[in-house]
Order: structure tokens, then sequence, then C-alpha cells
């Protein structure tokens, strides 16, 4: 079995994280109009899409309902559906602009689970390719990713709009 280590993700783990006086991260964001400078890609009724700004692999996405929960239990039946009908879509964009050989999708649930924003529960989407790793995460504490994430924001902003 391969194993896949990010090491240079550690540093942002232990970071101290500031939050806004008045929610998370996320919730900031979805206040926010600048999509644009937040990297979202996508928003729906419930919940929105954005690019992560900390990607394991080229085009790392996130999807987040606008209502700060820690976990599912505390979201809505209406909410839980858009979480998953939103991630549906984004892979299937992912797959058109990327073309993907694979995904990881999951949720993090609680600090001890890898969560980085604990308090506001949310589905990483993440694209993989046959050969994705390579020496410079381990060597050099570099992630090389092929795009610039406005690049790929705007091409899956595109495909999402379809």
């Amino acid at each position: 079995m391969d194993t896949l280590h990010a090491p240079w993700r550690i540093e942002y783990i232990r970071a101290p994280k500031p939050l806004p006086a008045d929610g998370s991260l996320f919730s900031a964001i979805a206040r926010d109009s600048n999509d644009e400078a937040n990297y979202v890609i996508a928003r729906e009724r419930t919940c929105f899409a954005l690019l992560n700004r900390y990607p394991y692999t080229a085009g790392h996405l996130m999807v987040v309902p606008y209502r700060q929960c820690p976990d599912l239990e505390a979201l809505t039946d209406e909410e839980i559906t858009d979480l998953m009908k939103l991630t549906k879509r984004c892979i299937s964009a992912l797959k058109q602009v990327m073309n993907p050989d694979g995904f990881n999708v999951g949720i993090n649930i609680g600090k001890v689970a890898g969560a980085g924003v604990v308090n506001h529960i949310h589905i990483h989407v993440v694209p993989r390719w046959l050969g994705d790793t390579n020496f410079m995460p381990v060597l050099a504490g570099t992630n090389v990713l092929p795009e610039a994430l406005s690049e790929v924001a705007a091409k899956l902003r595109a495909a999402l709009a379809k």
C-alpha cells in the first residue's frame, strides 16, 4: 500500500487561526461578496464551494454550509442534501476541467480528526492523478501546483455555471 504524506501542511495545522469576532473563517467568506479573492466557485441556497488556499493537490476544494455547524447532526436534511448535490456538481466540474483519475472526498469532524476549521463542518474534494506525489513535498517541503488558484477557480466557475 502506498502512503500519501503532506508534511508541509503541519505548519498550517499547528498555526493559530484567528477567527472573525462573529463566527468562523467560512462564515466570513460566506458574507463577503468578493468571490474571486476568496476563490468561491459556486453559491447555492444553503451552501457554497471554494478552492482550498492550502491544497493537497491542484483543484482541492471544499463545500461548506452557510450556517456554521460543528458536525453533521446539527445540519438540517435540506442542508445535507444541498451539500451532497453541490459536491456532486463540483466533482463533475473537476472531471471536465482537470481530468483527474480519481478523488478523495471526506469530512473531518473535530480537531482530533484533522479538522482545520473545527466549528464549521465542510466537505473536502481532492482530485487525484496516478503518480501525483513526487519528491518535492518530501525533500523540499514544497507543493507544486501546475496552475494558479485564480485560474483554476475561473475554469471551475465556468464549468459550474453550465
